[in-house]
C-alpha cells in the first residue's frame, strides 16, 4: 500500500493492501478501496463509495455517494480475466452512478476521458470507450463496447445499444432508445431514437459559423436521400474543403458494427 502524506483519510475507509493513493486525495468515511486501485492527485471519494478492480482515477475527480467503480463486468461471458477500469482526470461522478472494468474479448478496458459529468444513477458497461467533456445525464444507461467521442450528451433515461458509437458534439435527447450509430454534431430523439437533424447550438458554442451549418445541412439533407455509406464515399470523393463535413464523412466510413441513425 502507497499513500502519501498529504492523503486525509477517514478513520471509517477501509484501504486495501496494494492501493496507491496519491497526494492530497481525500477518501470520506466508509469508502472501501481495493488493493489494485491507483488515484491520481487531489481525487475526492466522498462516503459510502466502493472503488475496486484493477482502476485508475486521474487527478482531481469527484466520487460521490455510493458510485460503484471497477466491477466485474455484466456479461456472462467474463471469466475472471485481468482486464482494467480508466478514468482520466477532473470528471464528476456523481451519486450511484457504477461503471465495469472491461473484458478480455473487448479490448480489455474501459476508458474514460477528461472532464466528463456522469449524473446520478448512470452505468457505464463494459469495454465502453468515453471521450472528453462528455455528459451523462441522470440514469442514462451505455451497454458494452459503446464508443462516445468528445463532446457528447446523452439525455436523462436514455439508453444506448452495444457496439453503437456516437460522434463528436452529438446531443441525445431525454428517453431515447439509440440503436444504431450517431453522426457526430447530429440531434437524436424519440423513444426509438432517430437522427433529428443537427445540435446546432452545440456546433455555434464551438465556434462553427453560418458557413459550416449550411454545409452540414445540406450533407445531412443529401444523406437522408440515400444509403449512408454509399451516399458518404460520393460526396468523399468529390472531396470536401471543410472540416466538419470531412469528419462526418470519415465517421460514416470508419469499421463499425451497427447501421446508422436516419434521419427522419
Amino acid at each position: 500500500m502507497t499513500i502519501a502524506d498529504s492523503a486525509d483519510i477517514h478513520p471509517s475507509a477501509h484501504i486495501e493492501p496494494g492501493a496507491v493513493i496519491g497526494p492530497d486525495c481525500r477518501i470520506g468515511p466508509f469508502c472501501v478501496v481495493g488493493g489494485d486501485v491507483t488515484l491520481g492527485r487531489a481525487v475526492e471519494i466522498k462516503s459510502h463509495a466502493v472503488i475496486t478492480g484493477n482502476t485508475e482515477i486521474g487527478d482531481e475527480t469527484v466520487i460521490f455517494p455510493f458510485a460503484t467503480l471497477g466491477e466485474v463486468p455484466q456479461d456472462l461471458k467474463f471469466k475472471g480475466e485481468k482486464t482494467q477500469l480508466v478514468i482520466g482526470k477532473r470528471n464528476r461522478i456523481r451519486e450511484g452512478v457504477t461503471m465495469n472494468i472491461g473484458t478480455g474479448g473487448g479490448g480489455g478496458v474501459t476508458r474514460i476521458g477528461d472532464d466528463g459529468l456522469f449524473m446520478t444513477g448512470c452505468h457505464v458497461a463494459h469495454d465502453c470507450q468515453i471521450g472528453n467533456r462528455v455528459i451523462l445525464v441522470n440514469n442514462v444507461a451505455l451497454a458494452g463496447h459503446c464508443v462516445l467521442e468528445d463532446e457528447v450528451i446523452v439525455g436523462g433515461l436514455s439508453g444506448v445499444h452495444q457496439f453503437v458509437r456516437i460522434g463528436r458534439g452529438a446531443m441525445i435527447g431525454a428517453v431515447t432508445m439509440v440503436t444504431a450509430d450517431v453522426i457526430p454534431h447530429g440531434l437524436v430523439q424519440g423513444p426509438r431514437g432517430t437522427l433529428d437533424g443537427l445540435n446546432v447550438v452545440g456546433l455555434k458554442r464551438r465556434g462553427a459559423g453560418r458557413a459550416d451549418i449550411a454545409a452540414l445541412r445540406d450533407l445531412v439533407g443529401a444523406l437522408g436521400q440515400g444509403t449512408f455509406r454509399e451516399t458518404a464515399r460520393a460526396r468523399a470523393e468529390e472531396g470536401s474543403d471543410n472540416a466538419l463535413v470531412q469528419e462526418i464523412l470519415d465517421f460514416i466510413l470508419g469499421p463499425t458494427d451497427r447501421s446508422f441513425l436516419t434521419p427522419r
